[in-house]
């Protein structure tokens, strides 16, 4: 998951000085109680709202079906899940789970149908 904006941070944190009850605050914004109290601590201790980076080093193996499946999703659009996992350890030599395969998908920008084409 993506972390919040710094512009979105600044927007909640300004609602919560002008006096905005905390819950309202949420709401409005589509975020949590916990992150706001976060926030305003990270300020508080730091004077800063940047995001901290992500912990560890990039998945690999999402940066490779990444690479590979837009080609892929245009040239075969009907192959199920499991399918394009045996299509990319085939290319790759890597194995990944029909989850992983779907997760990179719905995140490849284009919106990629879930539902196959009847035949």
């Amino acid at each position: 998951m993506k972390p919040y904006s710094k512009d979105l941070r600044l927007k909640v944190l300004d609602a919560v000085d002008r006096g905005m009850d905390r819950g309202e605050v949420a709401k409005v914004f589509g975020v949590s109680v916990p992150s706001i109290k976060r926030w305003l601590k990270r300020r508080r201790e730091t004077g800063d709202l940047e995001a901290r980076p992500i912990p560890g080093p990039p998945a690999p193996k999402r940066a490779m079906l990444e690479e590979w499946l837009p080609a892929r999703l245009e040239s075969d659009p009907d192959l199920t899940l499991g399918e394009y996992c045996e299509a990319f350890e085939e290319a790759s030599g890597v194995r990944v789970s029909r989850a992983t395969m779907c997760r990179t998908i719905a995140l490849l920008p284009g919106g990629w149908p879930v539902k196959k084409s009847p035949p």
